[in-house]
């Protein structure tokens, strides 16, 4: 095989890598449109294409495992590939992630706890990180991918504030007398909300890793990894 053979199958394994990234951002900002608008059939739909990111997967996984095989690549395309395969298993993983918010949006049935506000801000802010880490893994920008990881920090306080006000409203409803269906309704409600924002932050955690892995890419350096 020619070196620009080789060449052109580097290129088009980092094409793959971004593509797959951007199919399951878009999948991620639909998700939360239709948890906003509480849309459970647009959300059952956008669960049913986990199947295609998963798909997806394997092809680069492929790739990847060829390149390795077959290739004798220098550090500097070794780096590519092995940060490529880690970075496809975190895009993989945040499309679980967007699989678990159309469940939840499932499961809505009363006034959310979490303001509209709350979950757009969060959601936002999340979907940001991952699209700034795709572009920084495509561009090699390690200066940008470090402030990536230092968003890490702020997206966790978010995440802090928004489930201690779920928790002080849980505290305030238990001075009320509940039935027992209202009791199960507030629990179930909660529950739900509580692993919305778990998800959410597992998504900028994802990201952060994937930004960890562009300054690896750049610089051979593990610090971050």
């Amino acid at each position: 095989m020619s070196r620009k053979s080789y060449a052109e199958q580097l290129e088009e394994l980092r094409d793959s890598v971004l593509d797959m990234g951007g199919t399951v951002h878009e999948r991620l900002n639909q998700a939360l449109e239709a948890m906003v608008q509480v849309d459970e059939e647009w959300a059952d739909e956008i669960g049913k294409g986990d199947d295609q990111i998963d798909d997806r997967y394997v092809e680069i996984e492929r790739k990847c495992s060829d390149l390795l095989a077959l290739q004798q690549p220098v550090a500097s395309d070794l780096r590519l590939i092995t940060a490529s395969f880690k970075i496809i298993t975190d895009i993989e993983r945040i499309g679980d992630k967007v699989v678990n918010l159309t469940d939840y949006t499932k499961l809505v049935r009363d006034k959310r706890i979490m303001d509209e506000e709350d979950v757009l801000e969060l959601g936002k802010f999340a979907s940001s990180m991952f699209e700034d880490a795709l572009s920084c893994y495509d561009s090699q920008d390690e200066d940008r991918a470090r402030e990536i990881v230092d968003r890490d920090d702020e997206m966790d306080n978010m995440c802090e504030e928004t489930t201690n006000r779920i928790l002080g409203h849980l505290i305030e409803k238990e001075s009320e007398t509940l039935d027992k269906d209202e009791a199960t309704r507030l629990g179930q409600q909660v529950s739900t909300e509580l692993l919305t924002i778990r998800d959410l932050e597992r998504v900028a955690d994802h990201s952060t890793n994937i930004a960890a892995r562009t300054i690896y890419l750049v610089t051979s350096t593990r610090e971050l990894i």
